[in-house]
This record gives structure tokens, sequence and C-alpha cells, in this order.
């Protein structure tokens, strides 16, 4: 059994090498959108970086995992401080969709979309990456994915992260177990 449950539970595989997560984040769907493109506040759980707001424009995002928590990055992520992953804006419909491409390195690049959705209250937040290259790439985002929306949704709570990287390590291990092959 997981230990991964509630707003954290593992994502899954909807498709051959495509992953999906959803999670409840605090606050309207605006307030959501405004944390997936404002480059300042993507920063703070993702990546900054300028995004284009129409189809066709470009996206730049530079991890500076460094900054998302408190613990010090491991030796073996070092390498992918100040990575910088470019992409094309594939479709962006303020303030429920948006999706774009993402480089992978070795061939066509992959897609990430979200969507979002009123939930009360609240935000459902439904990421869908796809065209992955293979199992390691899918356990390589999905656990990136879900570590990365547990600091959004620490940073919509006001609350800091403290360990970024042991819960990457957990989650990669957790992943490599469920995906498929």
């Amino acid at each position: 059994m997981s230990l991964y449950q509630g707003n954290d539970q593992l994502g899954i595989a909807t498709a051959q090498r495509t992953v999906r997560i959803e999670r409840r984040l605090p606050g309207p769907v605006e307030r959501v959108w405004e944390y997936l493109t404002n480059s300042e506040k993507r920063g703070k759980w993702l990546a900054k970086g300028p995004m284009a707001d129409h189809a066709g424009g470009p996206v730049e995002l530079t991890f500076r995992h460094s900054e998302l928590s408190t613990a010090a990055t491991p030796e073996k992520y070092k390498k992918y401080e100040g990575h910088q992953n470019p992409g094309r804006i594939i479709r962006c419909e303020p303030p429920t969709y948006l999706s774009f491409t993402w480089e992978e390195g070795n061939g066509e690049p992959s897609e990430v979309s979200f969507e979002l959705q009123a939930a009360g209250d609240d935000t459902l937040l439904i990421l869908t990456h796809s065209r992955l290259a293979d199992h390691g790439a899918m356990v390589s985002v999905a656990s990136g994915w879900h570590t990365h929306l547990s600091v959004l949704i620490n940073v919509l709570n006001g609350a800091e992260t403290a360990d970024f990287w042991s819960k990457l390590e957990q989650l990669e291990a957790e992943y490599d177990k469920v995906l498929p092959a």
C-alpha cells in the first residue's frame, strides 16, 4: 500500500507514455492560474521564466530547486540547478487550460497540460504529461511533478517546504514500481 493518499496520492498512467496527477488546491481558479503563468509566482514552486499567453509563443523555464526547500540539494541533483527548459505554448485559455511542449533532450518534446476547475472555494488541478519517451521519463516527470505540486500546495497555504529532495527520492522509487514498464 502506498504512503501517498488523499491530496498527495500518486499519479497514474492514463495511456501509453502519459501520466496524470490531480490535486485540490486552496483558492479560486484565477489565483492558481497566476501561479502557473506568472514567472515570479511560478518560481516559488516550479521554475521562473517567460511564458507567452498565446499558442505558438515561447516558454522558458529556469529551475532553481535550491530556492524551493530548506534542505540542501543532494550531489546527484546539483546538475539540475539552473537547468533551462524551452518550449512552445500549444494552448492557452485563461484561466482554465494551459498546455506547452516540454523538451526531453532526447528527440521529440513531450507535452504538459494543466486543466483548472472550480471546486467550491478550491481549485481542482489536473496535470497531464504525455508523449513521454519511456518508463524512465515517466518515473522522472511523475515524481518531479508530484514533488513540485506539493511545494505549490505549501506555497498556496503559506507554509514552508522542509525537504523537497527526500520526498523526490521516495517518489522516484514508488513511481518506478507502479508505472508500467
